[in-house]
């Protein structure tokens, strides 16, 4: 470690500012390892800090530093991971510009790059998300030592509409039972417990036995932790004649997540083997997400409302529920088991015969409904 007397200290083979200024202690990188370059930065750096204090300009700080400070200070957040990806993603076309010149027009470079490297709009604007909510920030919230915002006033960054939105494709009766015939076992039965509860796959995946609950009439379902919810919201899954001979089928396989393979958790559902086993059913336009489609599209058609729909799917209201009476309970799971079978013949006109049915629960271990809420 070595200093240089106008307040630079090198450490780490990058410079430092280690200065006080007006009774202030500014310590803080200069991102360089040339000491001419960190001079400079040092002098540009006083002249801001001296211009806020006299006369009250705002200090220039780039979108890199502010993409920093978000990610540290978001570190808890459930989807940080997708929003570095979306940072990375903005950083060479916005990564080294004040905040203060990002706008609509300079990040129609990245908009375009994206389009062009085949990015559907919902891609893109969730990166565009990212970016407005961090200057948001800057704008309302990060203020630096004098008081100041980052910002002075966030900027209208508009959403891209490339017209490509995908329309959701949920499968009938037959479509799924060719689907889950080219399935491996594993992932037949986490794709059958996804198209009759509505869940997400990182719920699936994520499905412990501690987890469990017994409910009324000798049923019983999961309460999904908050921390593992899309809403952030604990969320009740309740499980029809289908659901429960899935699960049923997974006991003693380990000790705690219900869907696994060769001895541990199953990390993802709709990996290589999904798609080989979708393309040989002919359903390659089918996506995952479609088994949550097809769970909504079902209920509606057998006549669930709305609201209750919503409440199974786990969708976020204005009042979230997180105390059920018993005939709550029940009214779900009536709706759930509307679609756990399928008689007579489906939107293809192909003969549907039902679904097989599970082994009897054993109930020693399981927590009440009323125990867990």
């Amino acid at each position: 470690m070595s200093k240089n007397g106008n307040g630079l200290r090198l450490r780490g083979g990058i410079w430092h500012i280690e200065k006080r200024v007006n009774g202030r202690r500014i310590r803080e990188s200069t991102g360089s390892a040339d000491r001419i370059e960190a001079e400079q930065y040092l002098i540009r750096r006083l002249e801001e800090i001296r211009q806020a204090s006299v006369y009250g300009v705002r200090p220039n700080r780039i979108w890199r530093e502010a993409a920093l400070k978000y990610v540290q200070e978001h570190a808890h957040k459930r989807s940080i991971k997708r929003d570095v990806q979306d940072l990375k993603a903005l950083d060479p076309y916005i990564g080294k510009l004040p905040v203060n010149r990002i706008h609509s027009g300079t990040m129609q470079p990245f908009i375009i790059a994206r389009q062009q490297g085949g990015a559907k709009s919902a891609t893109i604007n969730r990166s565009l998300a990212v970016a407005r909510r961090i200057l948001r920030l800057c704008a309302e919230l990060w203020r630096d030592e004098h008081g100041m915002t980052w910002l002075e006033t966030a900027p209208m960054i508009p959403d891209v509409d490339l017209k490509d939105a995908r329309d959701p494709a949920p499968i009938t009766w037959s479509e799924q039972g060719r689907l889950l015939q080219e399935l491996p076992e594993h992932l037949k039965e986490m794709a059958e417990f996804a198209v009759h509860t509505g869940c997400r796959e990182s719920e699936i995946c994520a499905l412990r036995w501690e987890w469990e609950v017994v409910l009324p009439d000798n049923g019983f379902g999961f309460i999904l932790p908050a921390s593992i919810t899309k809403n952030g919201c604990d969320r009740l899954v309740v499980l029809n004649t289908t659901a429960r001979a899935v699960v049923n089928r997974q006991r003693g396989l380990h000790e705690e997540s219900v869907f696994t393979f060769s001895g541990r958790p199953v990390a993802s559902i709709f990996n290589n083997a999904w798609r080989k086993g979708r393309k040989k059913a002919g359903l390659s336009h089918v996506r995952g997400h479609d088994l949550r489609h097809t769970f909504g599209r079902r209920l509606r058609a057998a006549g669930v409302i709305e609201e209750t729909r919503a409440e199974l799917l786990g969708h976020k209201r204005g009042s979230v529920t997180t105390h059920y009476s018993a005939a709550e309970v029940a009214e779900l799971v009536n709706a759930v088991e509307l679609i756990a079978e399928k008689r007579g013949t489906d939107a293809d006109g192909v003969a549907v015969v039902k679904f097989r049915f599970g082994h009897k629960m054993p109930t020693g271990k399981k927590k009440s409904l009323q125990q867990t809420l």
